[in-house]
């Protein structure tokens, strides 16, 4: 798996009309290439930011199998793999795809706008 890329987080002021309220900053599109990763705090989420060959994707950092960390494991392809016990996410679709793990992980919303890449948790919208 290629480089984790720690990024400022900056959340957007809930009064600033100027954006919806509740995206995250991510990262510039040029500082999150392609194969590479970020995890960025949303409220009590964690959440995994992928580029996969130019595409952005956005999980929960969490294997519903365990409720551990998943980004500490490989990535083969769209395949993330959990570093505990070897379940296997879609990182497009959170898709469980091998025991031990048979929940999908949470996937969230991902925009760029002026070359920049922001999610967002939008689970209780």
């Amino acid at each position: 798996m290629s480089g984790y890329l720690p990024v400022d987080q900056r959340r957007f002021n809930r009064n600033d009309d100027s954006f919806m309220s509740d995206w995250i900053v991510v990262a510039n599109v040029t500082d999150l290439t392609p194969g590479d990763f970020t995890v960025i705090p949303a409220d009590d989420t964690d959440i995994a930011v992928f580029n996969i060959d130019g595409s952005f994707f956005a999980i929960e950092d969490v294997c519903t199998h365990d409720g551990g960390q998943l980004t500490g494991g490989g990535r083969e392809g769209c395949q993330l793999i959990c570093p505990r016990h070897g379940a296997r996410f879609d990182i497009r679709t959170g898709e469980a795809l091998t025991a031990p793990a048979y929940e999908p992980t949470a996937t969230f919303p991902v925009k760029v706008e002026g070359g920049i890449v922001y999610t967002r948790d939008d689970r209780w919208d």
